[in-house]
Parts: structure tokens; C-alpha cells; sequence
């Protein structure tokens, strides 16, 4: 089993949703999405991404160019990719996903059903600022540990309980500052798709709100879809239960689709009984 999946894929899904994180944050980021979305009637198999440098791949370093991750995803995720599946991408993650997409079409590799991407400018908007120092752009360059730290906080993305446990803060902000680079970092020139887009923003977000996140529409080939949560930035967090009513209706529609032009393909999944993040 590849590095990036927590668990093996449940073998007789219909539909698979790979997840994910956003910046500094990993796999356990989705450790209720299983349960949350089969209590929601959307038979799925939820695939939560855990890229190298944290959680049980800590002591693997980071990759800080999109490119190289992009490439490594494809390849290590090839037998998930090969069957009907779906992408959920928070932030960071939305970038991840539709640059895998890009990869994908280029080469002619099976292509998602649909993309889920949450929380994140469309590709051609200047990225937004975190912290208050004037050179605090999207790699927090500018800002020191303190300042980064307590701008996540205020956001929603770092428990406020972190700011007074200086070690554990040497252990994450650096993970935070790679997954920022990464962002900023070179990019493809963006193209429409040809996958549905569904957008989800916080209603609150100061990162991301509807405007920029809505700009997306013009990458998606082949329809595009606008849900407002509420929250912040950080509605993955803050409002976990509201995003899963949203999530589980894009993702039962297109596991009844599946399921109507493949009716012997297994049922539906259920929550594995332990998962490791």
C-alpha cells in the first residue's frame, strides 16, 4: 500500500473521495468524514491523503514544488486513480487536486467524476496575505513564529490552546511554511477541465471568500456548482458537520449515478474500524 493512503481502499466501493489538506494540516484532517458521510446516506470510501513530513511520515521531508508533488501523487496513487473516484481539496488541497487533474488530462489517465475544491482563490487571483506584517504574503515569510502562529489562530486553523506550547509550534510551523511555499510557488498556466467543479467558501472567510472562490467557474469545462457554509477559512474545522451535509449530497449523486450504470458493483462502505492518521 502506498505511503499516502493511511489505510487500504475498501475493495468493493463504488466511488472513492480523495482528500486533501490544507496547508500544515494531514490525513487526520477527514478522520470523521467515513462515519459522517455514510450516516448521510453517501456510499463512499474516503481516502484521506497523508503527504511526507507529518503525522506517520514525519521524519520523510517535505516536497515545496507542486510539480514534483503532483507527479509523485499520480504515480503512487495510480490503482485509486484507475477507478471511479472523486476529489475533495481544503485550501492547499484544492490546488493539489486540480494540478493532478492537469497531470492527469495530459496524459490521458482516468480523470475524477468530479472535483470538490474548498476554500481557495481560483488559480489566476493574487494570493492573499496571512498575518499583519506587510511582507506577510502566502509563504508567511514575513511574518515571525509568533505572528504566523497567532494569524492561523485568529483564522481558525490552529487550536488557540497551541500559542502557549512553544514546542509543538517548532514541530508544526514549519510544515506550515513548506505547504505555504508550495502555493506560492510556479504553476501551470490554468485551463478548464473537463470534470464538474463543485465550490464550496466560508461565509466568513477572509482568505477565500465566495467572489474568489467562485472564480473558478471558469476552469470547469463541464459545469460548475457554488455552496456558501458557514465559517471561515477554516469551515473543515470549525464547521465540519455543516460541510458534510454539502459534501454528501454532491457525493450521492454521483455514486447513484455509478451505481446505475454499474448495479453489480458492491455496496455501499462503511467505517473501517480503526483509522490511522
Amino acid at each position: 500500500m502506498t505511503a499516502y493512503l493511511p489505510r487500504p481502499p475498501q475493495p468493493g466501493a463504488r466511488v472513492r473521495l480523495v482528500c486533501f489538506p490544507y496547508a500544515g494540516g494531514g490525513a487526520s484532517a477527514y478522520a470523521r468524514w467515513q462515519r459522517g458521510l455514510t450516516d448521510r446516506g453517501a456510499a463512499v470510501d474516503v481516502l484521506p491523503i497523508r503527504l511526507p513530513g507529518r503525522e506517520g511520515r514525519a521524519g520523510e521531508p517535505r516536497i515545496t514544488e507542486l510539480a514534483a508533488l503532483t507527479a509523485e501523487l499520480d504515480e503512487s496513487l495510480s490503482e485509486v486513480l484507475d477507478r471511479p473516484h472523486l476529489l475533495y481539496g481544503h485550501s492547499m488541497g484544492a490546488l493539489i487536486a486540480y494540478e493532478l487533474i492537469r497531470r492527469r488530462q495530459q496524459r490521458g489517465a482516468r480523470l475524477p467524476r468530479a472535483a470538490l475544491l474548498a476554500a481557495y482563490r481560483a488559480p489566476h487571483l493574487p494570493p492573499p496575505r496571512i498575518g499583519t506584517t506587510v511582507a506577510g504574503d502566502v509563504d508567511g515569510g514575513g511574518n515571525t513564529d509568533a505572528e504566523l502562529a497567532q494569524a492561523l489562530a485568529d483564522l481558525g486553523g490552529l487550536p488557540p490552546l497551541l500559542l502557549d506550547h512553544p514546542e509543538w509550534l517548532r514541530a508544526l510551523l514549519p510544515v506550515v511554511r513548506d505547504d505555504l511555499a508550495l502555493c506560492a510557488g510556479p504553476v501551470s498556466r490554468p485551463v478548464p477541465v473537463p470534470v464538474p467543479l463543485h465550490l464550496f467558501a466560508g461565509r466568513d472567510d477572509e482568505l477565500a471568500g465566495e467572489a474568489e472562490v467562485g472564480a473558478w467557474r471558469r476552469y470547469g469545462a463541464r459545469g460548475c456548482e457554488l455552496r456558501t457554509v458557514p465559517g471561515g477559512h477554516f469551515f473543515l474545522r470549525t464547521h465540519e458537520e455543516a460541510l458534510l451535509d454539502e459534501v454528501a449530497r454532491v457525493v450521492r449523486r454521483y455514486e447513484a449515478e455509478e451505481h446505475t450504470a454499474h448495479p453489480s458493483r458492491t455496496a455501499p462502505c462503511s467505517a473501517p474500524a480503526a483509522t490511522r492518521a
